[in-house]
C-alpha cells in the first residue's frame, strides 16, 4: 500500500475514535481498531492510547501474526490476537473495530448471548435482506489468554461464517466488515440496537 493509502486508512480510524467517543464507547484506552494495508500488512493502534485523541503516532504496522513491522519503542494491544484471528478467519476482513459501551458491556454480562430480531438495521449484517430476521450475537466468557479466547472465537466462526462480530462478557463488541466504513456502519447499528436492546429491559 502506498504512503497515500496509509495515511488515509490512519485519518479513517482516527475519525472513527473521535466519532466513537462521542458516543461514550471508548472510555479511557479502552478499545482498539484495526485495518488492512496489504494481503499481509495490518494498521493496528497501539496499547496505552485513548481512541478519542488519537495521532499519526499512534498506530503500528503489523503482520497477520501481529508482529511488528519496523523500529517503535510502542507496543500493539493486548488483544491484537483478536484482531488478527479475524482476518485469518475471513480473509475478505478490511477493518476490525473493538470499542466498550455501557449497552454492550451490560448486556454481556447478563446473557450468553444477544438476540436482535424485527430491527430494520439487521440487514447492515451480512446474508439479511429484511428486518423480518433474528441475528444471534455470540458472547464469549472474558479470558485474560487472548490465544485461548481467539481459538474459541475461531472454532464458533468455522460453524457460522457470516458472523460479523462478538461480544466478550462484561468487555465489549468486536465487529468488523470487508471495508473500514462497511465496519464501521455495523458497529454503529449493532450499538444502537444493544441500546434498544437495554432500554426495552428496564421498561
Amino acid at each position: 500500500m502506498s504512503d497515500a493509502n496509509k495515511n488515509a486508512a490512519i485519518d479513517a480510524l482516527i475519525s472513527a475514535g473521535q466519532f466513537f467517543h462521542s458516543r461514550g464507547w471508548v472510555p479511557a484506552t479502552g478499545g482498539n481498531f484495526s485495518a488492512r494495508l496489504s494481503p499481509d500488512r495490518l494498521l493496528m493502534t497501539a496499547s496505552g492510547c485513548h481512541k478519542g485523541e488519537l495521532s499519526r503516532d499512534d498506530f503500528l504496522t503489523t503482520d497477520l501474526d501481529g508482529g511488528i513491522i519496523g523500529i517503535t519503542r510502542r507496543k500493539t494491544s493486548y488483544e491484537t490476537g483478536l484482531h488478527t484471528q479475524v482476518y485469518r478467519a475471513q480473509p475478505g476482513t478490511g477493518a476490525v473495530l473493538h470499542v466498550h459501551s455501557v449497552a454492550n458491556t451490560v448486556l454481556s454480562r447478563r446473557q450468553p448471548s444477544v438476540q436482535l430480531a424485527g430491527y430494520e438495521l439487521l440487514k447492515v449484517l451480512p446474508g439479511i435482506t429484511t428486518h423480518d430476521a433474528t441475528v444471534e450475537i455470540p458472547v464469549f466468557d472474558n479470558d485474560q489468554d487472548i490465544p485461548r479466547l481467539a481459538a474459541r472465537v475461531d472454532e464458533h466462526m468455522r460453524q457460522h461464517p457470516n458472523l460479523a462480530a462478538y461480544l466478550i462478557a462484561g468487555h465489549g463488541l468486536y465487529a468488523w466488515g470487508d471495508t473500514l466504513v462497511q465496519a464501521r456502519y455495523r458497529l454503529e447499528a449493532l450499538e444502537f440496537m444493544f441500546e434498544c436492546e437495554l432500554q426495552e429491559k428496564k421498561s
